[in-house]
């Protein structure tokens, strides 16, 4: 494994113990669906932010030959989630319609892993492990270290964050590329923080020369 050359990154915070990319470390993309931005079902304040960042990591994981793999809601029209089905959401990210689909500004590369969860309309899934192949796909590819980014902070990025360092991959996750629903106002710091006191490490994008 190697390991980030500058002590320090742009803000100041030690750096030393952040592992560089290599071939197996994975770029995961987390729910970047229309659904989840400004004008969707579940808007994220500010998600079009991380959108810049996702296509400037994608762009270096693609160069350098690296995976990427992006998680994505999935909901069947009657998924139990949703008011119409006695939940608390509106309906969202229904599978083939436009909230289910990603960002159209987002530039994923030809042999994107795609992984579909919460396909079980009697059950949500909040991780990205939850009831899919995603272990499996991480598995195939042999990966070691996941760099995260995606949307929400404080719901989605973070039990798949949980849950893989429950698994025993190193987690970093990318404190530019995610953004969050922040209900209360501290719901996004509370969120890293507890993915830190997990074992996730967090650092920026321009920790490891990725410029956005």
């Amino acid at each position: 494994m190697k390991f980030a050359k500058s002590p320090t990154g742009a803000d100041g915070k030690n750096r030393s113990d952040i592992p560089q990319p290599d071939r197996k470390s994975v770029l995961l993309l987390v729910h970047l669906q229309n659904d989840f931005f400004p004008g969707g079902a579940l808007p994220v304040d500010e998600g079009d932010q991380v959108i810049p960042v996702a296509n400037a990591c994608i762009r270096f994981f693609a160069r350098e030959g690296y995976s990427i793999v992006a998680t994505r809601a999935w909901h069947p029209e009657n998924h139990g989630s949703f008011k119409a089905q006695g939940g608390q959401l509106p309906v969202h990210c229904v599978q083939g319609s436009r909230g289910s689909q990603f960002h159209p500004d987002l530039k994923m590369p030809p042999g994107t892993l795609i992984v579909s969860g919460a396909t079980n309309p009697r059950k949500e899934a909040i991780s990205g492990f939850d009831g899919t192949s995603l272990e499996d796909r991480l598995e195939d590819v042999e990966a070691q270290t996941l760099f995260v980014l995606g949307l929400a902070t404080d719901y989605f990025v973070k039990q798949t964050v949980l849950e893989a360092c429950q698994r025993g991959f190193r987690v970093v996750v990318l404190e530019d590329g995610v953004r969050g629903k922040n209900i209360q106002p501290e719901d996004s710091s509370k969120a890293l923080q507890e993915m830190q006191d997990a074992g996730a490490l967090v650092a920026n994008s321009g920790d490891f020369g990725i410029q956005a």
